[in-house]
């Protein structure tokens, strides 16, 4: 069976879906591997690496061709109907926003993996997308605030005085979250963070950092580890509550996201006001509609703060990883080979989906969506679209 690599289409994504490390995985597990010609060098990785795993370079990929498509964002609607009925996809989907795909997909009668279905279990750790990028983003948010904060971060005590630390406050305690707090804290900042679920508390700490406790009625742990949503009443006192905390920080880094839908709102206008002149707010939800008020991806935005004229900067982060194409991609591609190898048998890929991990991150089978919160979705939406005829 031949696993296609191609460059990535979209304009700013630098990673790629295999490195030579992982095509000497797939190669070793009996299959073929042919990479489009400059598909790795954006993230460091060159054609002759790839030879030298093994892998055919050619100059362009015909994908009519390929037994397995790998990928790092979704495949637009033109490509997947190239495809050839029966050809597997790998990589991440994004379902909820990405319905045109979807419905490609189905229609082409190919059988996709989107690795953000992947389930959160012990076993399916090595082939978790999510994680592994987020890992990735959580250390580059705590770099781009240290580039913009006026000031240091650690404790610095000289002949000329004392310079006291930063303090960061990470809200969002997720897998983004927990790197950006132990980032800084390596950096000497002073770490404060916050997350709605009752787990957190005790990762927070392990980190080094200093969990923010709320007097809210309930936890909010969602299903897979995520935060679910609150309600607006609940929002508006946490919002009141985190204020002093917003207030004091040099830097805010924040990381909530909800599968799905658009990222919570935390911080407010009127939160940032009392901020200090100079401080950083990161935003690292900005792609999903933003944690913070008035962020905007990939742009940054100075916000007046006080009454002296002075200002705050509010960074929408964007394409996070690919600004850490090469380690960004390493991870990747190990997670994409893993769940490859874990469906490879006797030198074909053969997913049973009798196997929850394949069964929980394939979207499209045999001419069906198989994620069933998808299903439901294009279903409401076709539904709604003829109730408006």
């Amino acid at each position: 069976m031949i696993v296609g690599v191609l460059k990535e289409p979209i304009s700013g994504e630098k990673r790629v879906a295999a490195t030579p490390e992982s095509v000497k995985q797939l190669i070793a597990s009996g299959l073929k591997v042919t990479v489009q010609k400059g598909a790795g060098v954006a993230a460091g990785y060159a054609d002759d690496d790839y030879k030298s795993a093994g892998a055919t370079v050619a100059p362009s990929v015909d994908v009519a061709k390929l037994d397995v498509l790998t990928h790092v964002r979704p495949l637009a609607p033109a490509t997947i109907k190239k495809l050839k009925k029966g050809t597997i996809t790998v990589g991440l989907g994004s379902p909820a926003s990405e319905t045109a795909a979807v419905i490609a997909l189905r229609d082409q009668g190919v059988t996709s993996f989107a690795l953000e279905l992947v389930p959160r279990i012990s076993r399916a750790q090595s082939m978790d997308a999510l994680t592994s990028q987020a890992l990735v983003a959580g250390y580059r948010c705590v770099l781009e605030a240290g580039m913009r904060l006026p000031r240091f971060f650690p404790l610095y005590m000289t002949a000329a005085g004392t310079v006291p630390p930063a303090t960061v406050l990470v809200l969002g305690a997720g897998v983004a979250g927990l790197q950006a707090i132990a980032t800084a804290k390596r950096l000497g900042a002073k770490v404060n963070a916050y997350d709605v679920r009752s787990a957190s508390g005790d990762e927070v700490r392990s980190m080094g950092g200093t969990f923010i406790e709320l007097e809210l009625d309930a936890a909010a742990d969602g299903a897979g580890g995520y935060a679910k949503e609150l309600g607006a009443d609940r929002v508006k006192r946490q919002q009141e509550l985190l204020t002093p905390f917003v207030s004091a920080a040099d830097v805010i880094i924040t990381t909530a996201a909800i599968p799905g839908r658009p990222a919570p709102r935390l911080i407010t206008a009127a939160m940032m006001k009392d901020m200090k002149p100079g401080s950083v707010i990161i935003d690292l939800a900005a792609e999903s509609g933003g944690n913070v008020e008035g962020s905007k991806p990939g742009v940054d935005v100075s916000v007046p703060v006080g009454k002296s004229g002075g200002a705050i900067t509010l960074v929408g982060m964007k394409d996070v990883p690919s600004t850490m194409a090469y380690d960004a991609s390493r991870l990747y591609a190990k997670n994409v080979s893993n769940l490859l190898g874990l469906m490879t048998d006797a030198k074909a890929v053969k997913p049973d989906f009798e196997d929850e991990v394949v069964a929980g991150a394939c979207l499209t089978h045999a001419g069906e969506i198989r994620h069933e919160p998808t299903a439901e979705a294009i279903s409401q939406s076709k539904a709604a679209k003829k109730g408006t005829k």
